[in-house]
């Protein structure tokens, strides 16, 4: 089965350094698999006159892309 290709403005799930899964938004799309996004910052501490601040990570790569064990810094 194909899996759709994602388009800016979707929603995906990052996963970060400590392997957390963390709601995030394309922002652009490189490559089928190579993605940036934007996520709400998890620190309480980050807000600003807006809100939580947001925190952007560019070119993840998919986690089908690390195999099985996924480390983080990836999306699906």
């Amino acid at each position: 089965m194909q899996e759709k290709q994602v388009k800016v403005g979707d929603s995906v799930t990052f996963i970060n350094a400590l392997r957390k899964e963390i709601p995030a938004l394309v922002t652009a799309v490189w490559s089928p698999t190579c993605i940036n996004v934007v996520l709400v910052s998890e620190d309480v501490d980050k807000t600003d006159t807006y809100g939580r601040q947001i925190e952007r990570n560019t070119s993840v790569m998919h986690k089908s892309c690390q195999g099985e064990q996924v480390y983080g810094m990836v999306w699906y």
